[in-house]
């Protein structure tokens, strides 16, 4: 047992370093990702923030039909008669409108 006692320094010594060296690779990577950002002209701290609100306000996300798509949709209702010309021609106007 007096030989797992001697250990202990040294162990104590190694798991300290490499606690050390993983804290000084993390800020090295957190300091060069924010320098390149700030290279590419945006602000580090509100990168995320200002992605997510631009990514909210494009299209990207919507699961919105393309005006073409929504046209012929309402041709065919229109065509088997399952609106009326009147339905037609308000659907038609709102999704002329939305584009």
């Amino acid at each position: 047992m007096p030989e797992l006692i001697d250990l202990f320094p040294i162990l104590f010594v190694i798991v300290g370093a490499v606690i050390a060296i993983v804290f000084v690779v993390v800020i090295v990577q957190v300091v060069a990702n924010a320098r390149r950002v700030r290279e590419r002209g945006h602000n580090p701290l509100t990168l995320q923030a200002d992605l997510a609100t631009q990514l909210l306000e494009s299209d990207a996300l919507s699961r919105a039909r393309p005006t073409e798509e929504r046209l012929a949709e309402l041709d065919r209702l229109h065509d088997n008669h399952v609106i009326s010309a009147e339905e037609y021609h308000t659907a038609r106007a709102r999704v002329l409108a939305d584009r």
